[in-house]
């Protein structure tokens, strides 16, 4: 099944055009508000320097499932 998304609010300009299998490689900074300084500190702290490694990382994914729990009380 074909997925399609208009990411462009989610990403910087130049990265728009990617697919979804590419932005997976991409760089952290690809995303919107995630600046060089941002980027380094997450390489640095985390070892995180991809969209995919930020994705796979199991601290942001079980703040996130905590977030959705809250959320999902409310």
């Amino acid at each position: 099944m074909a997925v399609s998304a208009n990411l462009d609010k989610l990403l910087d300009r130049e990265y728009e055009e990617y697919t979804l299998d590419k932005l997976v490689d991409a760089p952290v900074a690809a995303l919107a508000g995630v600046g060089p300084a941002a980027a380094e500190a997450l390489t640095r702290a985390l070892g995180i320097v991809t969209i995919g490694d930020l994705g796979r990382s199991q601290l942001f994914r079980y703040a996130a499932a905590i977030v959705a729990l809250v959320e999902s009380e409310k």
